[in-house]
């Protein structure tokens, strides 16, 4: 089964953000975006990796729309300050109960994580590159999104070679936004390791050919 769109469940993340961050309509961007993003794409295990003093709206979001999806948030902090900045915006918003959160280094506590399906890293992160590399990705498939990217940023020089991003765009919303889709893996794997070299011999010329099975 692989990840399926629905516009209805993203609406209603994106209004219910709307109004619990106190947001102006005509004035929408990151927050109700990436809210919008993971509601519509019924994420199941969405995870955030804060930067310093980087919890905010976007948390509220993303909190937002795990409720809506009914799926497991967790979001990851370095330290114990932007801990308590996420736990006040959470709270301030009437999120509850509150989500998930993990203090420390985001790429230990990443790789504990197994059947992502929404990954959201501020690239003002320590190492944001690894940690993305690092994720365990569901086999469904998955969205990337990184904020605040840097210069040159580029998924493929971030991910790993089994992981294939199907279509990417980058967004001027907020301070940027770069947001991918990659691919399940569901059948590739299996496919991949069952092929063998099958060799053919030409009757008539006698040559011998290898043949891809």
């Amino acid at each position: 089964m692989k990840l399926v769109w629905s516009p209805e469940r993203a609406s209603k993340a994106y209004i219910d953000t709307v109004k619990s961050c106190e947001l102006d309509l005509q004035q929408s961007g990151e927050s109700e975006l990436i809210s919008a993003l993971a509601g519509g794409w019924n994420a199941k295990m969405i995870v955030e990796a804060c930067s310093h003093g980087g919890a905010g709206a976007t948390s509220v979001g993303l909190a937002i729309a795990a409720h809506h999806t009914g799926g497991r948030y967790i979001c990851m902090v370095p330290d114990e300050s932007t801990r308590q900045d996420y736990l006040n915006a959470v709270n301030s918003a009437g999120v509850s109960p509150p989500p998930e959160v993990v203090v420390g280094p985001a790429e230990e506590a990443v790789a504990e994580l197994v059947g992502i399906d929404f990954l959201l890293v501020d690239g003002r992160c320590k190492g944001f590159g690894r940690l993305i590399r690092l994720a365990k990705l569901s086999h469904r498939g998955a969205v990337l999104v990184c904020r605040r990217t840097v210069a040159g940023f580029r998924w493929g020089g971030v991910l790993g070679s089994t992981t294939r991003i199907v279509r990417s765009v980058e967004l001027p919303v907020g301070e940027g936004l770069d947001i991918a889709y990659a691919a399940g893996n569901t059948n590739s794997g299996s496919t991949k390791s069952n092929r063998r070299w099958i060799k053919h011999v030409d009757q008539k010329s006698g040559e011998e050919h290898l043949i891809r099975g």
